[in-house]
């Protein structure tokens, strides 16, 4: 591919990134929301469905898994565009990659919209997404923190920060086989940052500050110099995170 192709490529890339955030920050806005998640105005739904239909709830989740994970994946497009050189690894089998990745988190987001559906007709989220369950909160605070330390996170999480070794043990060519790869990368990769994504559930699934700040640690965590010494602080901040919740909950403090 010709060098301005390939800017246009990754251009493109990028952009899908920035429109899908402007999107969450635009959807915000018409639910009288701030950066972070507090309502500062007037709700003007005109047109919108109701936050507690799939028709809403669906695109958004749809949307946030673009900007969210989209900036997750630059090392293992990295990776795959340097195998170019060394392999027979095409653009098509690149644009394939990104494709299937989509494919698996756009599927996780429809399931994560699902459960926001059911929990918040059973009440258990407000109408933003946030959890109204201090128990609720303080468990899914641990049980994230607890799997940072587990052996299906430091596998799944093996892959994800060092696609070189995906690709050079499962390498497919071709368009078809760039999309094959990206499928099996997005369902390491759900596995290894599901916790990141439900945690939307704890500060608000429209609050754009704190899922940034998910979208910022799962960045981290593939960065090959420094997820390591990451990664199990992290947990360790979640579980103290939920017992001081917990101890909320029964009226400790």
């Amino acid at each position: 591919m010709h060098h301005s192709a390939r800017t246009v490529l990754w251009l493109a890339f990028f952009a899908a990134i920035i429109v899908s955030w402007w999107m969450m920050y635009a959807m915000a806005t018409q639910m009288g929301l701030n950066w972070y998640g507090a309502q500062v105005g007037m709700m003007d739904m005109a047109g919108m469905p109701s936050m507690s239909n799939l028709a809403m709830l669906v695109p958004m989740w749809a949307i946030m898994m673009i900007a969210m994970m989209g900036p997750t994946f630059v090392n293992t497009m990295i990776t795959y565009e340097a195998l170019m050189r060394s392999a027979n690894g095409t653009w098509g089998g690149l644009i394939g990659l990104v494709v299937g990745y989509f494919i698996v988190w756009i599927s996780f987001g429809v399931l994560i919209a699902l459960m926001q559906e059911g929990l918040m007709r059973i009440g258990w989220l407000d109408m933003f997404g946030q959890s109204t369950q201090l128990s609720a909160t303080a468990a899914l605070l641990v049980l994230v923190g607890w799997f940072q330390f587990t052996w299906i996170k430091q596998v799944c999480h093996g892959v994800c920060h060092a696609p070189m070794q995906y690709f050079l043990g499962n390498w497919r060519a071709g368009t078809w086989g760039g999309s094959r790869m990206g499928l099996g990368l997005g369902i390491y990769c759900v596995v290894c940052c599901w916790g990141y994504m439900a945690l939307g559930f704890v500060g608000g699934s429209m609050n754009l500050l704190w899922m940034g700040l998910a979208t910022v640690l799962m960045v981290f965590e593939k960065l090959p110099q420094v997820a390591h010494y990451i990664m199990r602080p992290v947990g360790v901040v979640l579980i103290a995170a939920g017992l001081a919740v917990a101890g909320r909950a029964v009226g400790v403090w």
